[in-house]
């Protein structure tokens, strides 16, 4: 069963980025992200925010847009999650299945 809200230390994990960069992230693209606080002031993060950071992230480390140029794009095709980004969360699912059946053998 899927969580309802992550952490920002989980959200960070997911992305394999440290929180002080999603943390920024955040920040700079306020009209992007708008996580929930608890009654602490923590940020919860819903599965739909994820995947938009997981957008910002394919954007920015690994096309290396500048995040304004990656928000500015993100927010002019809200139209979904790039395919590209559901293919890799998948493929890093399977390497982590063969790579389970492997320390197996």
């Amino acid at each position: 069963m899927e969580k309802l809200f992550y952490t920002i230390g989980e959200t960070a994990e997911i992305l394999g980025e440290p929180v002080s960069l999603v943390r920024y992230w955040c920040n700079t693209c306020s009209k992007l992200l708008k996580p929930q606080r608890n009654a602490k002031g923590n940020r919860r993060f819903t599965a739909e925010e994820i995947d938009t950071l997981k957008q910002l992230h394919l954007l920015v480390k690994e096309r290396g847009i500048k995040l304004e140029n990656a928000e500015k794009i993100l927010l002019a095709d809200r139209t979904g999650l790039d395919p590209r980004v559901k293919a890799l969360d998948s493929l890093k699912a399977i390497r982590a299945q063969l790579a389970e059946i492997r320390k197996d053998l």
